[in-house]
């Protein structure tokens, strides 16, 4: 029945390829359904019109910035564009602007620069209290959006570029001085889309939205090598109506991670990720998870939809993290009709992992994760079906398989492995550990809020 009501809903839909956002927030389900009615700005520039050179080697962060500044001034007469012809265009981090597309054109390729004093330092986020990967100030993003809104960054698979090799060796040599750049960050804002684009070897994560809401990531093709050091692809971060769907995505750890702030920042920040809504995307991880819920999730992880989605090549499919002194909570997590292929691990929830950004953490500050349910899944080549090890003091609850089959590549007796953790299942195969083997019924399933409100919202 919902899937009928949610198909009626589909059917209403009226979609549009323009730049302009407009809309009210959504619940979760529904989110992806409820793509962002865009409009063409009224007026368009060229960066060759600020004196931009795209041959791949002269330096165009002026010209950005110029082009940016000058369309400000459009901010209140229906924005504006900013058009990106094809060429290699080489550049340091730039600023955005609200009411404003960013279009390249099929061709058109912005490299980031491989020299770091292009790229601006700035404060750590607050959430997090320091860089994630070393202590004080990080490198801003390439392309970075401070508290704005109705902002599109689209073309016509277009390319952004951030020449990450230099960034990766020097990750990898413990040569950083700071926390190493994100390709694109949008911070404190609110309606923005990004689309139709190719984003390729970014230094860190590729599209990291933090404290922002009403996010739309559509049809983007994200790739990093296999070996590249803790490349992610989209971090949804302490924001809420976020949608994730069409697109592929294939980086050295994960996928897609969701998080929410470190330990005493991310508490003390207080501001969950919930509400996101992930469809019909392919990921592959090679050292991380297709889709990670952690490990940094002080500030709650709640209401998630992931559907209909592929899994391949991952080191773990779907992997809930987290850990004493993280405090917050991840609950409400729905993941249905998945395919998995060659992964290591399809289920992991783990109370045992990740760093502590500093030694003031509370260590009584226990996570809690429950009511996560796991349904209308298949899979092949798994070595392990699950590895579910929750914390003793705040054991994991209300996890709920139903539908579920693996083809279990290893001749380990153990495809489950669980502790600390408690369930229901039905109609999963090999057969869950004892500690998730309860008779699965209405009842139990009804304990998923996410469920219920996605039926109530499919019939309102």
């Amino acid at each position: 029945m919902r899937r009928m009501l949610v198909a009626l809903l589909l059917l209403l839909l009226q979609l549009s390829n323009a730049t302009k956002i407009v809309g009210e927030e959504l619940e979760v389900v529904g989110q992806c359904d409820s793509k962002p009615t865009l409009d063409p700005r009224p007026h368009s520039v060229s960066i060759l019109e600020f004196g931009a050179v795209g041959d791949g080697k002269t330096l165009n962060t002026i010209a950005f910035q110029n082009a940016i500044f000058y369309l400000k001034s459009f901010a209140d007469k229906g924005g504006a564009q900013l058009y990106v012809p094809p060429g290699k265009w080489l550049t340091g981090s730039i600023n955005l602007t609200s009411h404003l597309t960013l279009f390249l054109e099929k061709g058109a390729v912005i490299l980031g620069s491989q020299n770091p004093s292009h790229w601006e330092l700035v404060n750590p986020l607050p959430s997090y209290g320091r860089g994630i990967e070393v202590p004080g100030k990080r490198y801003r993003s390439l392309i970075n959006g401070y508290n704005l809104q109705d902002v599109v960054i689209t073309g016509d698979d277009g390319v952004i570029d951030g020449q990450g090799l230099v960034w990766w060796n020097w990750f990898s040599s413990h040569s950083l001085n700071y926390s190493r750049p994100h390709l694109v960050e949008f911070e404190d804002s609110k309606y923005i889309v990004v689309s139709n684009l190719t984003f390729l070897n970014t230094p860190a994560y590729n599209i990291h939205p933090v404290y922002c809401s009403n996010v739309y990531i559509y049809n983007i093709s994200v790739s990093a090598p296999s070996e590249s050091p803790h490349t992610v692809g989209i971090v949804p971060d302490s924001s809420d109506h976020v949608c994730i769907e069409g697109s592929n995505i294939a980086t050295g750890y994960d996928a897609i991670a969701l998080k929410s702030g470190w330990d005493q920042y991310g508490i003390a920040y207080g501001r969950p990720s919930k509400n996101i809504h992930i469809r019909r995307v392919h990921l592959q991880s090679s050292s991380g998870s297709s889709i990670a819920f952690g490990s940094e999730m002080s500030g709650g992880i709640s209401n998630v939809l992931v559907e209909h989605v592929q899994l391949h090549n991952s080191s773990t499919a779907i992997q809930f993290r987290t850990t004493k002194g993280r405090g917050g909570y991840i609950k409400g997590i729905v993941v249905s009709d998945v395919e998995m292929e060659n992964i290591s691990t399809a289920f992991s929830a783990s109370g045992h992992f990740g760093l502590h950004p500093d030694d003031e953490f509370d260590p009584n500050a226990l996570p809690i994760v429950q009511d996560i349910t796991l349904q209308n899944v298949r899979g092949s080549n798994i070595k392990i079906a699950g590895n579910f090890s929750g914390i003793q003091e705040s054991p994991f609850t209300s996890i709920y398989l139903s539908n579920i089959t693996f083809l279990i590549s290893s001749s380990s007796s153990s495809s489950w492995i669980c502790s600390d953790v408690s369930g229901f299942s039905d109609s999963v195969i090999p057969p869950p550990c004892s500690d998730l083997s309860h008779p699965y019924s209405i009842s139990s399933s009804a304990a998923s809020p996410l469920l219920n409100s996605a039926r109530k919202t499919a019939v309102l």
